[in-house]
């Protein structure tokens, strides 16, 4: 079997899969005499040199769009697969990916995204937001704030990243709930609702914690009127993607005090420029999209999951962790 690894020189090195890393996968996988033939690449010659050859391409979602016509069946005939190093699949032209199946690496992010979260959440109810702005204008403005046990969390979107988060936040002791399209029961959560209840559930939120995927149905799923909904005091974390939130709408309520606190990784656009209300925002800490991607674990998780998905395509079970178009996810 013929697997190609295309690499983006011009994205950080974390996101892309080196030859030890591919040894020390395959090792794990068991699969090192296995007989796959492996080929690693990052400039466009590169590819076209393989690409009618290749059975399964590992990439980027970026890569994998510059490369969509290359993918193609008069270009790429023997091509199986396609597994993402990544889990969002909004900047991907559904109508034009290829008819094989499409994978993805959800699950890699859990770990981490649950510690960003814990973080999150203990320094917006230690009013760390506030106590930076104090330092920074050198003031000594004593604060007594209210701990996590028994404050109400709220998880939209309940995948890999948002379970996680559900865990971190019932060990804080804290009455969670969870969000999702389909409102199957989860064990970190006192009670797990379809995403259609987010009205209702909102006026009773103390702390959001948004992690779901970017559809069309999700944009700006947190705008003004729904902001409005929360309690005044109330905070939001915001780990999933940018468009998510109506970002001026947030910033309204951070500024003129209605919500206590927010901490985003995720932001529209991306890079943040400059002249954003965002970098000034009242009570408003920013990470520039680096909360879920553990710099040592993230291409070994990924890949483990490939080659588990690998294991399904190769004795003909369901796949661990295909992306339905249709759904976004």
């Amino acid at each position: 079997m013929r697997i190609h690894i295309q690499n983006n020189p011009k994205q950080p090195a974390v996101f892309n899969v080196s030859p030890e890393q591919w040894g020390e996968a395959l090792a794990r996988a068991g699969k090192a005499e296995a007989g796959y033939f492996v080929s690693f690449g990052e400039s466009d010659g590169e590819f076209t040199a393989v690409g009618p050859d290749i059975d399964i391409l590992i990439s980027g979602p970026g890569t994998i769009k510059h490369l969509l016509p290359d993918l193609q069946p008069d270009r790429a005939p023997k091509l199986k697969m396609i597994f993402s190093v990544a889990a969002g699949i909004d900047a991907i032209p559904a109508d034009r990916v290829p008819p094989v199946p499409y994978v993805n690496n959800r699950g890699a992010h859990a770990e981490k995204a649950g510690e960003f979260v814990a973080m999150a959440l203990l320094m917006l109810a230690g009013g760390m937001p506030e106590c930076i702005a104090d330092q920074q204008n050198k003031v000594w403005g004593q604060r007594f704030t209210q701990g996590l046990r028994g404050r109400r969390a709220t998880i939209l979107g309940l995948g890999a990243m948002g379970g996680a988060s559900a865990e971190q936040a019932k060990h804080f002791g804290m009455h969670v709930t969870g969000l999702r399209t389909r409102p199957a029961p989860h064990p970190a959560c006192d009670r797990v609702l379809p995403t259609d209840d987010l009205d209702a559930v909102l006026a009773e939120t103390d702390f959001l914690i948004i992690s779901a995927p970017l559809t069309p149905a999700t944009r700006k799923i947190l705008n003004k009127d729904r902001i409005a909904l929360m309690p005044k005091g109330a905070y939001v974390i915001n780990i999933g993607r940018g468009p998510l939130i109506d970002q001026d709408a947030l910033c309204d309520a951070l500024d003129d005090g209605f919500l206590a606190g927010a901490v985003l990784d995720v932001f529209d656009p991306e890079p943040v420029p400059a002249d954003d209300r965002v970098w000034t925002t009242r009570n408003m800490i920013m990470t520039p999209h680096v909360s879920v991607d553990d710099a040592i674990s993230y291409v070994p998780r990924s890949l483990d999951i490939f080659f588990a998905n690998l294991a399904a395509l190769e004795t003909g079970k369901p796949l661990l962790t295909p992306v339905d178009f249709s759904r976004g996810y």
